[in-house]
């Protein structure tokens, strides 16, 4: 398929950090997706919490079966609008290797454990893993991507990191845009993420058929199921809803995103990231009705007493376990020891916090749950 003239484009772009021959049969792109796939912290993406906890059940989604589906559905939308495909799955498939074991109560806490070190974010963790933390190839530290694709990675950034980062945070200070992959991405993350938790919710029973037709979007696409098919079975209905509801954000996200693009006569990915706000946008009222989705879910599902019992367990892991480590780094494994004793040399306490963080950050929901057991219960020797 040929390109759009602002796609991003493999041939023409910025490179990688630690230059390297091409990759042959491959585009630049299709090695940084392969890298990813092939990294330690996209296999760990399998036990780490999307809503639920990894032990709550084998059907709800996971960090790893997320990134999957936003990948599907980023693609999808890339083929239509003649971006990149491989840039936009290599971004979908690494955007969350820095997220911590528990979804964002995780993310919280480890946040709040962090506030004196300079706080910390997923995103900016998710680049750390990819540029520094995977420890594979002989010539270059982390996975050495494409600038493209490390960009489309940070997708939020504070003003303080972004000083730090150099080139890739430079668009944060500037307040300038991504590539066009970039922004579809974002968007192929909330519509995936909204959908599969409102099916994670039914599944669950946390939420109901009744109460989801609370909102406009599900309503107007329970309706028509209903209409159609009668009364099929309750997880009939559920699929039927779900989508449907993706097809009209997929389209109308297409039909907004192409009528933005041509009003604004954009030619080439520079052109793009002059501009002051993005192009892969919905339309007014489907953005108003997905506002609507999100604050439904994060009142019904994110806060629902089941959910919120287990986030404040889940809080108080991550933030003993931080503890621990700081005061003494040697319970640590050997090799973040000897990280934080290096990093420590350099940076002080801060570069100690920093070795910390990234362990904790690094682990999966189970193995948190028994690393905690491990140093806290008595009984458990090693």
């Amino acid at each position: 398929m040929e390109l759009a003239p602002y796609a991003a484009d493999d041939r023409k772009a910025r490179g990688r950090r630690t230059p390297e021959p091409s990759a042959g049969h491959r585009s630049e792109y299709q090695r940084d997706r392969d890298r990813i796939i092939h990294s330690a912290a996209f296999r760990r993406l399998e036990y780490k919490t999307q809503v639920f906890v990894n032990h709550e059940g084998d059907l709800f989604r996971t960090r790893l079966t997320h990134s999957v589906e936003v990948a599907q559905i980023a693609r999808t939308i890339a083929r239509s609008l003649r971006l990149h495909e491989d840039l936009c799955e290599a971004i979908s498939l690494a955007h969350d290797l820095g997220h911590t074991p528990f979804g964002h109560a995780g993310q919280d806490a480890l946040n709040h454990c962090m506030r004196p070190y300079g706080g910390f974010e997923h995103n900016a963790q998710s680049l750390r893993v990819v540029d520094e933390l995977e420890d594979k190839y002989a010539e270059f530290r982390g996975l050495n991507l494409m600038f493209d694709t490390r960009e489309g990675i940070l997708k939020h950034c504070s003003a303080a990191r972004a000083r730090e980062l150099g080139e890739i945070g430079e668009r944060f200070l500037q307040r300038t845009q991504p590539s066009l992959e970039a922004q579809l991405t974002n968007r192929a993350d909330e519509i995936a993420y909204n959908n599969h938790d409102i099916d994670d919710g039914l599944r669950a029973r946390l939420l109901t058929l009744d109460q989801l037709r609370e909102v406009d979007l599900f309503r107007r696409h329970h309706d028509e199921v209903v209409d159609r098919y009668g009364q099929i079975h309750p997880k009939q209905q559920r699929h039927e809803t779900i989508r449907r509801i993706i097809n009209t954000l997929v389209t109308d996200l297409l039909g907004a995103s192409q009528a933005a693009l041509t009003q604004t006569g954009v030619d080439s990915i520079e052109a793009v990231r002059t501009l002051d706000k993005p192009l892969i946008n919905f339309s007014p009222q489907i953005q108003t009705e997905n506002e609507q989705l999100k604050r439904f879910l994060r009142e019904h599902l994110y806060r629902h007493h089941q959910v919120y019992r287990m986030m404040v367990k889940a809080k108080r892991v991550v933030h003993e376990l931080f503890d621990a480590f700081m005061q003494d780094p040697r319970l640590m494994p050997p090799d973040f020891f000897t990280a934080a004793r290096r990093y420590e040399a350099d940076l002080g306490e801060i570069g100690r916090a920093r070795a910390v963080a990234d362990y904790v950050a690094g682990m999966t929901d189970r193995y948190a749950l028994d690393e905690h057991e491990r140093l806290f219960d008595p009984r458990r020797l090693r």
